[in-house]
């Protein structure tokens, strides 16, 4: 008894954790390019207290490219996809460490800046061509 009044009663499937639509690359280029301003505000400032807190935020923000592309290597690609784009593992590989403490979280070199965001557009043109073909 107690088991029929604790089944679910609506079978569901999705491709993704929730209906497909809320994942984008996006979300961490936008976070990317405030690096890559924040990074070009710092230099161009003589003020310790603007770069001060100039880093913390770009800290901040490498985080959160970090979690966008967490979110989409683990929850929106499949092993379908991994199999056709066998880069993909590498490129998300890549570029998490280009937002972590070896790229922008521990640099303020806008080179590193422009490398993540390459890695992102990489990351994005796979993911609409995966978003096509579904």
């Amino acid at each position: 008894m107690l088991s029929r009044l604790f089944a679910p009663t609506v079978e569901v499937s999705a491709h993704c954790d929730l209906p497909c639509g809320v994942y984008d690359p996006a979300q961490a280029r936008i976070e990317a390019q405030s690096i890559k301003a924040i990074i070009e505000k710092y230099h161009a400032s003589d003020d310790a207290d603007f770069r001060t807190r100039a880093l913390i935020i770009k800290e901040q923000r490498s985080e959160l490219v970090k979690h966008h592309l967490w979110v989409l290597w683990t929850d929106y690609f499949k092993p379908q996809h991994f199999e056709q784009y066998p880069q993909l593992h590498q490129l998300f590989n890549e570029a998490t460490k280009l937002a972590g403490a070896a790229g922008t979280k521990g640099s303020n070199d806008v080179a590193v800046a422009d490398q993540l965001l390459a890695k992102i557009d990489e990351i994005a043109e796979i993911f609409w061509a995966t978003k096509k073909a579904s």
